[in-house]
């Protein structure tokens, strides 16, 4: 039985009672009984009468079984119908319908009943009423289609919805306006944003279009985040002298203004609104506060709040949520304590903006804060509540509150039939999100497993693969992404998705798994994200080793954005091609990009890394001088970085001294760096000692220290170092090299023997070393940072992890091919010697990435020039 049909009560009290004053059912029998006594001329209005004054299922029961009795039925049947559908009884309504003969007031019973199933949300019984209809040969008209057509559009089900379209065509509906404005409707319901705009082309084409079926299209692109299309269409609307748009039309395209950031559009409309006499409905202003607010437009948006006359909570709202996600918090604050004063009901909607708003500017604390308050209150969280808290968790690593808000979600939000399964799947994804950045990966795949593949959306990949790509597990992000482009699986990713491949390339520097994404790009045509995705192909082959690829990269993009020229000038910097970096910038000023605080950061980085240190300092003093910037942390602690490479120790302390801020660790660790590289020890041990106080834990600082004191053979100083690490729980990271091969990439450790080819790697490497000392290589001892005699240092050096990787390199690689190296810390001296002098005797470039920077050796130079 359809569930629409299945609410009657025909419990028939009325008639099982006996009361001394004559009950409602008595009354009706003894007005039926005197006007069946009458003729046949006062009996209709009478049985009328009757019809409409029965107040339950038995009293229309018993008139129904008296019309029949008494031979009257044929004349009170859509009158019966009537009856019982008051009485909620569809299904004894039915089965009259289905022996009747059609009528223009059959047909109408039939519309009040679909519309009945459809108004209670029963969409699949509004099919199957109409197919009964159908079957019956009862003919639809223009208000049967609208309805079956919107139960299409809700369940969605295109099918339906196309079969629909057939019959509308055969009955010769196909010109009717509100027909035609029910199908694009529908198809843009179910997704088929072509098909409804050639049912509107086609309506626009026969001249039948009317206000609603411009604004069905329009918001069909707005609700499908197609905004350039809603608002292309809604210009083209305006062009129209026969369409006025109306308050519909507003509201549905400022929405579409506001993801495109097109304010000039909104304020046009604004201007349009306030001249049709628009701007005093609520939604309106709504909508205009929205649009604003998305175009970082707060003032005016504020401007109209205030012009407002009558404002509802959504007006409160929308505001609140603009301020928020402007990082105006003590202004979204404020407003939300003025709701409170003033009493306007709080609900779950101003909640969760303000919740939101912190999440999405990383202050998950005082998100975490606002949810408590939000629990008090006695406001239950809706799904976009869970997933703003649980985005603010992940924002600071909160893995207990996280869990917290796990046990939430499973009592009071997941594992429910009622469940939408898009709602469920919503906190799905922030829970491997916020798992995936708590570094928690194993359970964060846990919760991906547990998602059938076929009920994953593409949010649920880029998560768990933005996840692995972003916390040290790239080789299992590209295998992921590997598996979602298998065969048989239909879901595409999406710019963000293989942004997150692409960065996970970058940290491997897998240089031929980026290039199989770069081709993947061009295959698939994301032109709509071109711009983001070219930012992120220049930062992969830049961090991969091929510098010229991501110039080809940029040379080629039709449109630019200030991430890309930076992006561009950290892969000069980073290579150590200092002078095409400031050309670079001088291309960039040209094309009328004005350099900011990160643009300053890059060109100071390149100049430390290319030996500009003049250079640098003046591009410091001109931040504020010439382009206003104020400098921050960083930026001193690059100059200090600049400085102490240098030599110029004086220069660098008084930097550090005169800075506007406290120091931290990151400037000290700059500091202790440029000791290093000139064997200042009394000057590093001072940075050591502020790092101390800090208290820092980071392993470089203290093998920086103790490099310090090997290379002055302080060998007690030494052993005191590495005393201190173990005592302080601070462990050294294991040298770690890898390389790419044919058969895929090969890592190495020092003293590695665990290759199957280790024997051949061994022996190459041996006869490497020995013509490179023929020729001038001489081992430096002093990076052997152990107390033993030369010759057991050089054999300590010999098995570097850098240079096994190298050895296998050339082993496998063929002549003329550069042979791409990584490694997990810095380069030491003598293999960077080494790698000179190998240069020279090989036809292969080599490319070695160190946690500092990029080295080409070639034909017995690096092109960092000796300054690194």
């Amino acid at each position: 039985m359809l569930r629409s049909f299945s609410r009657a009560n025909t419990k028939p009290e009325f008639l099982l009672q006996s009361k001394p004053r004559p009950s409602g059912g008595a009354i009706t029998i003894s007005l039926f009984s005197s006007a069946v006594a009458q003729n046949q001329a006062s009996l209709t209005p009478i049985t009328t009468t009757l019809l409409q004054k029965c107040n339950s299922l038995a009293q229309a029961k018993l008139i129904h079984q008296q019309l029949l009795v008494q031979g009257l039925y044929q004349d009170f049947t859509t009158r019966l119908v009537s009856a019982y559908l008051t009485h909620n009884a569809p299904s004894h309504s039915i089965s009259i319908l289905e022996r009747l003969t059609p009528s223009t007031s059959v047909v109408f019973c039939w519309n009040t009943i679909i519309r009945r199933s459809l108004r209670l949300g029963f969409s699949h019984d509004v099919l199957s009423l109409f197919r009964m209809m159908l079957r019956v040969h009862c003919p639809p008209d223009h208000y049967t289609f609208p309805f079956v057509l919107k139960a299409c559009g809700e369940l969605p089900s295109f099918r339906s919805g196309a079969a629909v379209h057939a019959v509308v065509s055969t009955t010769g509906f196909d010109s009717n306006v509100f027909v035609c404005n029910a199908l694009v409707a529908m198809y843009a319901r179910c997704g088929e944003l072509d098909d409804a705009r050639q049912m509107f082309e086609e309506m626009h084409d026969k001249g039948i279009c009317d206000i609603v079926s411009w604004n069905s299209i329009v918001a069909a692109y707005t609700q499908s985040r197609d905004a350039k299309n809603a608002v292309e269409l809604f210009r083209i609307m305006m062009d129209d002298s026969e369409i006025h748009p109306d308050i519909v039309s507003l509201v549905n395209v400022l929405p579409a203004c506001g993801s495109l950031g097109a304010s000039l559009h909104g304020m046009q409309l604004h201007a349009f609104a306030l001249r049709r006499g628009l701007f005093e409905d609520v939604f309106v202003g709504n909508a205009l506060m929205d649009m604003y607010a998305k175009c970082r437009m707060i003032q005016q948006a504020n401007k109209v709040f205030e012009s407002m006359e009558v404002k509802d909570v959504v007006s409160w709202n929308a505001m609140v949520t603009g301020y928020s996600q402007a990082g105006r918090f003590e202004e979204a604050l404020g407003l939300f304590e003025k709701m409170r004063e003033e009493k306007i009901e709080l609900d779950v909607v101003t909640w969760s903006a303000v919740i939101a708003g912190y999440a999405q500017k990383g202050h998950g604390y005082e998100a975490l804060g606002v949810f408590r308050q939000m629990q008090l209150c006695g406001s239950k969280p809706n799904v976009v509540t869970l997933v703003s808290v649980l985005s603010g968790c992940a924002s600071i690593a909160a893995l207990l509150q996280g869990k917290e808000t796990h046990c939430y979600a499973i009592k009071c939000v997941l594992n429910y039939d009622w469940n939408d399964p898009g709602e469920d799947l919503m906190v799905i994804n922030g829970l491997i999100d916020m798992y995936a950045k708590c570094k928690s990966t194993n359970v964060a795949r846990l919760m991906f497993d547990s998602v059938a593949p076929s009920d994953r959306n593409v949010v649920t990949w880029t998560v768990m693969i933005g996840g692995y790509a972003q916390h040290g597990e790239e080789n299992d992000a590209l295998k992921l992404f590997s598996e979602m482009l298998q065969e048989g699986n239909s879901m595409k990713p999406n710019a963000f998705t293989i942004c997150c491949a692409l960065m996970a390339c970058a940290h491997l520097a897998a240089l031929r798994f980026g290039k199989q994404i770069h081709a993947y790009i061009l295959r698939n045509r994301y032109e709509s994200v071109m711009l983001f995705m070219e930012n992120c192909l220049i930062d992969m082959y830049s961090k991969s080793g091929d510098i010229h690829a991501a110039r080809v990269v940029f040379d080629n993009m039709q449109h630019r954005n200030s991430v890309s020229w930076t992006s561009l000038l950290t892969a000069y910097g980073m290579h150590g091609y200092g002078e095409e970096a400031i050309k670079v910038l001088d291309y960039m000023r040209v094309a009328g990009f004005v350099p900011d605080g990160i643009t300053f950061l890059v060109l100071l980085y390149v100049c430390s890394h290319s030996g500009m240190v003049d250079q640098g300092i003046r591009f410091f003093e001109s931040m504020h001088t010439e382009y206003s910037v104020t400098p921050e942390l960083d930026h001193y602690a690059c100059m200090v970085d600049l400085l102490g490479r240098a030599g110029r120790f004086g220069q660098a302390l008084e930097f550090v001294h005169s800075m506007p801020m406290e120091p931290t660790a990151i400037v000290w660790i700059a500091l202790l760096s440029g000791c290093r590289i000139h064997g200042n020890v009394e000057l590093g041990e001072y940075a050591a000692a502020q790092l101390q106080e800090l208290g820092s834990e980071n392993d470089g600082s203290y093998t920086l220290l103790s490099n310090i004191y090997a290379n002055a053979r302080r060998w007690r100083d030494v052993a005191r170092v590495r005393s201190l690490m173990k005592y302080s729980g601070v462990k050294k990271r294991a040298g770690c090299s890898w390389v790419q091969g044919k058969k895929g990439t090969a890592t190495f450790y020092v003293g590695d023997r665990s290759h199957p080819q280790f024997e051949q790697i061994y022996k190459l490497l041996a006869d490497l070393i020995q013509r490179i000392k023929a020729i001038g290589y001489v081992p430096e001892t002093n990076c052997a940072l152990h107390d033993v005699d030369d010759e057991e240092k050089g054999d300590l050096l010999f098995e570097h992890s850098e240079k096994l990787a190298l050895a296998y390199g050339i082993l496998v690689s063929t002549p003329g091919v550069p042979i791409h190296i990584t490694k997990n810390l810095r380069v030491c001296t003598d293999c960077h010697n080494a790698f000179t002098y190998i240069s020279m005797i090989i036809d292969n470039e080599i490319i070695l990435r160190d946690s500092s920077r990029f080295h080409h050796f070639k034909s017995g130079s690096c092109s960092c020039r000796g300054y690194w």
